[in-house]
């Protein structure tokens, strides 16, 4: 497989096996006006497996997002054929608009308007509860 290197853009790497796809979806790289790829299973001394997307422009990303989905992904920022910015994001210790309160009776059932919001309140089992509810995320 040949897949071309990028000369200014970002790769997220260290992506859980099968979860690239559904960073793809969270991002809407799809509405991108640029090249995307996305490497899935691809061989890892470190994990196994992972995920690789490739982003042929350089963006804003969101690391909440990233860091909700998977919190071991690596950012690498390439400019000019060379990696000039590499880090890691972390589990968000609050979230906004990216998971919906299941709670009928929360306030954010009524007032539509009103942020999702979400706050981490067990990093080990990556357990998330609504600011307004307080009702557990359920998977």
């Amino acid at each position: 497989m040949n897949i071309d290197s990028i000369r200014n853009g970002i790769v997220i790497d260290h992506i859980q096996a099968k979860k690239g796809m559904e960073i793809y979806k969270a991002l809407k790289l799809s509405e991108l006006d640029c090249s995307v790829a996305i490497i899935t299973n691809a061989k890892s001394k470190k994990m196994g497996r992972k995920d690789i997307i490739k982003i042929d422009k350089n963006i804003d990303l969101d690391v909440d997002i990233l860091g909700y989905i998977d919190p071991n992904i690596t950012i690498n920022i390439i400019n000019n054929d060379e990696r000039t910015e590499k880090y890691h994001v972390e589990l968000p210790k609050e979230i906004k608009n990216i998971i919906k309160c299941k709670n009928p009776r929360c306030i954010t059932s009524v007032e539509k308007e009103l942020q999702q919001v979400f706050v981490l309140t067990d990093k080990e089992k990556k357990a998330y509860r609504c600011k307004y509810c307080e009702t557990l995320k359920e998977d």
